[in-house]
């Protein structure tokens, strides 16, 4: 009876999965984090068909590099599934990944979705696990596994407010006693900061940018806040001139860039304040007490903490690795799925 346990077991390892607009975040319970890559997709058109070629990294690295034309495809957008086919193939040989590298069957499969999902999205979500292979599928909102994993005590009798920002959407969860008060979702979060650069770039500058150039900028220069004495990081960028068709280079400081995103940095404080105020006062009043913490990839954006707690009038702080919160809080309810029952959702 022990060698059967034992065999089992083996065969019986937990998966959460942090499927992200931006990167999908793989972590088997006991072994880690396995699989860090980003949510896209190589696909080509052969006889009229689309074959899918790589995922992942993999399928990044092939874009622009090979002698026919391949198509880079982001499977999500804005935090729910835009194109099931390639989501279904992506999720499959990440899972095929995983057994390769733990030598296991069919996992139970713990997935986050944003705290807006439709259930038409999350039924999408779970039989596309589903299919890729799990014996059972689980989802938790992604708001909910990002308070666990940013160290918050949830189950206590004093409310929390966390705001998981991705690349697609900017979720929000209130959790008090072990459950969730108050859940929802905006479409304004990373991408929506890449996309104010370039537009900003092309009223200002009449200058053309793409998508990985505006991110690239915002990872290295971008800032939601000036403050006076700031340090003069300069950026130079290089597009199309719209007028002439040339290259040109342009210079962006730090005013520029916390101009730039000061559009989307406003959404989401407005955002968060609505959320606020449709809280009942002494729930409003403890979360006001605690603060609000920000986490996901979009969190890292420089001084945003500061430009929201500016608008807001109520602190917000960003916890250590705030990209890794979501999927370290999933983990977390695996290794307890028992006594978590309640965080759970239906698909």
């Amino acid at each position: 009876m022990t060698t059967l346990t034992g065999v089992s077991r083996a065969f019986s390892d937990d998966i959460a999965i942090d499927l992200g607009t931006a990167n999908t975040l793989v972590h088997v319970v006991g072994r880690g984090i396995i699989i860090d890559e980003p949510s896209a997709v190589a696909a080509q058109m052969r006889g009229g068909e689309r074959v899918i070629l790589a995922v992942g990294s993999r399928a990044k690295a092939m874009y622009g590099k090979t002698p026919e034309p391949i198509e880079l495809v982001r499977p999500l957008r804005d935090g729910v599934i835009a194109d099931f086919v390639a989501t279904e193939e992506m999720l499959r040989q990440f899972i095929k990944r995983t057994k390769t590298m733990t030598g296991f069957r069919r996992p139970r499969i713990l997935i986050c979705v944003p705290a807006g999902a439709t259930p038409v999205e999350r039924r999408a979500v779970y039989e596309t696990a589903l299919s890729a292979g799990a014996r059972r599928v689980y989802l938790i909102e992604e708001p909910v596994a990002a308070a666990l994993g940013a160290g918050l005590e949830i189950d206590g009798p004093t409310a929390c407010m966390v705001v998981d920002i991705g690349g697609g959407t900017a979720d929000i969860a209130v959790i008090r006693g072990g459950r969730v008060v108050q859940g929802r979702s905006v479409r304004v979060a990373g991408n929506a900061f890449d996309e104010a650069i370039m537009r900003y770039v092309r009223r200002r500058h009449q200058l053309v940018i793409g998508e990985s150039n505006a991110e690239r900028i915002k990872i290295e220069a971008g800032t939601a806040l000036l403050q006076p004495n700031d340090r003069q990081i300069e950026i130079h960028i290089k597009g199309r001139d719209l007028k002439e068709g040339r290259l040109k280079t342009v210079v962006l400081g730090p005013a520029d860039m916390a101009d730039a995103i000061a559009g989307p940095v406003g959404e989401m404080a407005e955002f968060i304040q609505r959320a606020l105020e449709d809280l009942p006062p002494q729930i409003a009043d403890e979360v006001a007490a605690r603060g609000i913490v920000l986490t996901g990839g979009g969190a890292l954006l420089d001084r945003l903490d500061g430009a929201l707690s500016e608008r807001i009038g109520v602190a917000c702080v960003v916890p250590q690795s705030p990209m890794h919160c979501v999927i370290k809080g999933t983990a977390a309810v695996l290794e307890t799925l028992a006594e978590r029952q309640h965080l759970l959702i239906g698909p």
